[in-house]
């Protein structure tokens, strides 16, 4: 049980990290003083951040799945596209990775593209100053730089970027639909061609869509109704489930069957979390797509760290559907505004800013804050990731060891007058 989290470590934490927001908003006063609005171009993230959401089950499904692996041809990995770095579990992918090229396929579907920027059409809900200016990445660019990293993978034999609506392309312009994803496992079990068919297990980090994918699949592949069960919260998975059919096997009716053997069936897993999350930023990301169970992390860090993106974005987003007259950095006035606004209210009519943040967190979930991605996805930041990926896993308590340790010298370098090395670190 190593990494697990408790509540007792969440609600530790809780004090120091609104202690953190409340001084980026007394600071987020100087900032406007002058007249002019200026956004935090930084987000400053508390050290004392919860930074794992490792669970008992997230364990026992991962060892359960290197169980069951020998008899997989195909794992499909499912990624959230508004994190497409971050969502990528390294432990997962080395746990069930193929150890010769031929033994096992993958393709990696990036969900919820429709919820992500926009490939250049912009609607009018949607800002285009952030994407104008630099900051931000138009969906276009996204997927053009993940498509050319994953095309030297010898094991990833197709990426695809699906939209929450099934069976269609999404609002957004995803470039794939269901049918796509379909041709693809069915290209894969061809060249497999095993007459008991092939075995597929779609897999990912808690809440990227794994089950609604499964279901959507059966639906198109065998007309079908659900088969796993699915929440907006992650955690409703919990354990592996027994293999569905979603494509059907050979038929003499049929020549397109060829190949199929008995057809394509697929196993639904539970997410699996990493067991630390190294960057603070990177787990305030999972927090705000849903990758964490809300109250992990206070509503009101993840509201602050949403309203940080609007600014960057576009303060229009949210400036004229909460009748705020002006922008700004200070989020307990963003949250004051969302109460009003939503009627988020405790009795004796206080505001309550703890609703007004779980609101509007959900209200951008949902696409209706504006639709951008939470980091930018380049040649750079791509190896960055893979670099950071190869160091050894370790669990929380191991991590925070490590900390420990290295501000314990810090401090000593301190008092001998030594200057830290670039970067800051002292390992």
């Amino acid at each position: 049980m190593s990494g697990t989290i408790t509540g007792k470590v969440a609600a530790g934490a809780t004090a120091a990290v609104t202690s953190a927001v409340e001084n980026v908003a007394r600071t987020a006063t100087t900032l406007t003083a002058g007249g002019g609005f200026a956004p935090r171009e930084v987000y400053e993230s508390s050290t004392q951040i919860t930074r794992s959401y490792y669970l008992g089950h997230h364990a026992s499904a991962l060892n359960k799945m290197r169980q069951t692996i020998s008899n997989v041809g195909l794992i499909i990995e499912c990624r959230d596209f508004r994190v497409p770095i971050c969502s990528w579990n390294p432990l997962l992918e080395r746990s069930l990775a193929a150890s010769a090229a031929g033994e096992r396929s993958r393709i990696i579907v990036y969900t919820k593209h429709d919820l992500g920027p926009p490939s250049g059409n912009f609607s009018k809900e949607t800002s285009i100053e952030g994407y104008t200016n630099g900051r931000y990445q138009s969906g276009k660019d996204i997927v053009k730089t993940l498509k050319k990293y994953h095309k030297n993978s010898y094991t990833t034999k197709d990426v695809m970027f699906l939209g929450t609506s099934a069976g269609a392309r999404s609002r957004n312009d995803a470039p794939n639909n269901d049918k796509h994803l379909l041709e693809s496992i069915k290209r894969i079990a061809r060249e497999a061609d095993s007459l008991t068919g092939m075995r597929a297990m779609v897999v990912g980090m808690p809440n990227s869509g794994k089950s609604t994918l499964l279901n959507r699949l059966r639906a198109k592949g065998m007309g079908l109704p659900k088969a796993a069960q699915t929440g907006a919260t992650p955690g409703v998975t919990r354990k592996i489930g027994t293999p569905v059919r979603i494509i059907a096997g050979e038929s003499a009716d049929d020549p397109s069957s060829a190949g199929l053997g008995e057809g394509v069936f697929i196993m639904d897993t539970p997410g699996v979390f990493i067991p630390y999350v190294s960057d603070p930023e990177d787990m305030l990301r999972l927090a705000l797509v849903g990758c964490v169970k809300d109250g992990v992390i206070p509503s009101v860090t993840v509201a602050d760290y949403l309203l940080y993106h609007l600014n960057l974005v576009d303060p229009k987003l949210y400036t004229r559907k909460f009748d705020l007259g002006k922008p700004t950095n200070d989020v307990h006035e963003f949250l004051r505004a969302v109460a009003t606004r939503t009627g988020k209210l405790r009795k004796g009519s206080e505001l309550n800013l703890e609703n007004a943040a779980d609101w509007v967190v959900q209200a951008w979930r949902r696409g209706d804050l504006g639709r951008f991605a939470l980091e930018r996805v380049t040649e750079e930041t791509l190896a960055h990731a893979v670099e950071k990926a190869r160091e050894p896993t370790v669990s929380i308590s191991q991590a925070r060891k490590r900390e420990k340790e290295q501000r314990k010298v810090a401090q000593q370098m301190k008092w001998a007058g030594i200057t830290a090395p670039p970067g800051g670190s002292v390992a």
